[in-house]
């Protein structure tokens, strides 16, 4: 059977949420089982408030945390009994762990992915690819969104054919269209490094450019797939996640100032809910660490059991569509990455 490992140390509500939501994604689907990494008594003192399936958990005991302010490149080093570290470690040397799932430190966890796990052959660099909500009701993966804050053309063209294979194994996209994130549609919109991304991504046979969009575009959805430098993508991402929240938050306000309001409230709230659902960025799970030999999949630090759920079954999706697989043969089609493949 396949297993996921899951971090139950790492994030802001561990171990609480990440237990409870890891065990929602096994009622969710029963094709997995799942091996909990961390603090035994802390871990068992959760699994005992839920009914499961037994023989589809299992449990690591682990004495070590890696948290926030722990350098990351030493504590992976340092820390080698941590949840963190114990877990890309069973993701590696296990054949039947298909990925690790963890809301812990993101520097941890892409040190310890590039450390540990290793990056597929020809990629530059790894990148993180979360999913946002869009019009459709659907979602836009956006790539890079943090992990390369400093890029260069041949990186954003590996992020469109990552995150292309990343649509087509979890998500079932043949062609999902690829936007290039600048500050205006026109083709010579951009700096340098946002012009030559342009030329090589028009050139790449395996994917289907759609050309330059704007933040704006990111949750309308015309595109499928998002490609910026991660320092543009963190802050596109965390921008799309104030706005929803932003919205949410006047929208009930206004309803809830006066009588009127709360009357109006009682007529519309079907609409109010399904808009909150589309808002709810939470609710599709965390980012695929994409450009590594197995499935990483990293949530928000302040995750939930709601988002831990999706982020499950997530690496679940990625595992049984083969992303390695997908990933390596598109890159070789393409040519991609050869020549600085230990940058």
């Amino acid at each position: 059977m396949l297993k996921i490992v899951v971090d139950a140390m790492g994030g802001d509500h561990a171990p609480a949420e990440i237990v409870k939501g890891a065990l929602q994604a096994l009622g969710e689907r029963k094709d997995f089982g799942i091996v909990f990494t961390g603090d035994e008594d802390l871990v068992r003192r959760e699994l005992e408030k839920y009914k499961f399936d037994a023989s589809r958990v299992d449990l690591v005991h682990c004495t070590q945390v890696i948290t926030n302010d722990d350098i990351p490149t030493h504590a992976v080093r340092a820390k080698r009994d941590s949840s963190l570290v114990v877990g890309m470690k069973m993701l590696k040397e296990d054949a039947n762990v298909g990925a690790f799932v963890s809301a812990g430190s993101t520097g941890a966890v892409l040190t310890g992915g590039v450390m540990h796990i290793g990056r597929i052959k020809g990629v530059m660099r790894p990148a993180l690819c979360p999913g946002l909500p869009n019009v459709r009701g659907s979602r836009t993966l956006l790539c890079d969104c943090g992990a390369n804050a400093e890029c260069k053309p041949a990186y954003l063209a590996q992020f469109a054919v990552m995150a292309s294979a990343y649509g087509k194994a979890a998500y079932g996209w043949e062609t999902p269209r690829v936007g290039l994130l600048s500050n205006g549609t026109e083709e010579h919109k951009g700096d340098p490094l946002h012009q030559e991304a342009f030329a090589l991504l028009s050139a790449l046979k395996s994917i289907r450019f759609a050309g330059n969009v704007e933040g704006r575009d990111i949750m309308y959805g015309d595109v499928d797939i998002v490609v910026s430098d991660g320092f543009s993508g963190n802050i596109a991402l965390k921008a799309c996640e104030g706005c929803g929240k932003t919205v949410r938050d006047v929208l009930l306000n206004e309803f809830n100032r006066s009588a009127g309001g709360k009357l109006a409230y009682l007529f519309a709230r079907r609409q109010i809910s399904k808009l909150k659902n589309i808002l709810d960025y939470a609710s599709l799970g965390g980012s695929v660490f994409l450009g590594l030999k197995k499935v990483v999949v990293k949530s928000h630090g302040a995750s939930k059991a709601k988002s831990i759920a999706p982020s499950v079954v997530q690496a679940v999706d990625a595992c049984r569509g083969n992303l390695i697989e997908i990933i390596s043969g598109m890159l070789a089609a393409g040519g991609l990455g050869a020549e600085e493949t230990d940058a």
